[in-house]
């Protein structure tokens, strides 16, 4: 069984055997694809158009676009919920790491503030080394809790220079 988190809010245990059932209830559906990549579906005798907008592997979360209106869900497997019936809901959520110097180089710009929230891919600092730009993005979400460099500053190679938390 999969349970599905409707905008953060609406919980519905999916099960997915020889029938489709949504809260234990026998679900009617046919879904195609359509020459867009949007679907049709039709479900219950009622007809609707989706469109997939944004997943995230790492959280597990779908936005979808139904009928003009966007959906978030988030998706937890039986092993998600084991592993929170144990205590340990996050053991699979990947932990932050700071940012370092993959190599020597300059700081050219620093795009962040502490205590700013940061998305996954945000960027945020440049770094100049063997005469290229490199824009370092963040490999999830996460707050700024300390910038260690200067703009302007020449750094080394593995050298911390943004702490997240």
């Amino acid at each position: 069984m999969i349970k599905a988190i409707v905008n953060g809010k609406s919980t519905f245990a999916v099960n997915q055997g020889t029938k489709l059932t949504c809260d234990n209830q026998e679900v009617d559906w046919s879904a195609a694809t359509l020459p867009s990549g949007d679907y049709s579906i039709i479900m219950d005798g009622h007809s609707y158009q989706a469109q997939v907008l944004r997943v995230d592997r790492d959280t597990k979360t779908v936005v979808l676009q139904v009928n003009q209106q966007q959906f978030e869900v988030a998706i937890e497997e039986p092993i998600d919920q084991l592993l929170a019936s144990m205590g340990i809901k996050d053991a699979m959520t990947r932990k932050v790491n700071d940012i370092k110097a993959p190599m020597p180089g300059l700081v050219l710009k620093v795009l962040v503030t502490p205590g700013q929230a940061i998305h996954k891919g945000d960027p945020v600092l440049i770094l100049e080394a063997m005469k290229m730009e490199n824009v370092f993005k963040a490999a999830s979400d996460a707050i700024v809790k300390e910038i260690k460099v200067a703009e302007r500053t020449a750094v080394e190679k593995g050298e911390v220079l943004i702490v997240l938390e």
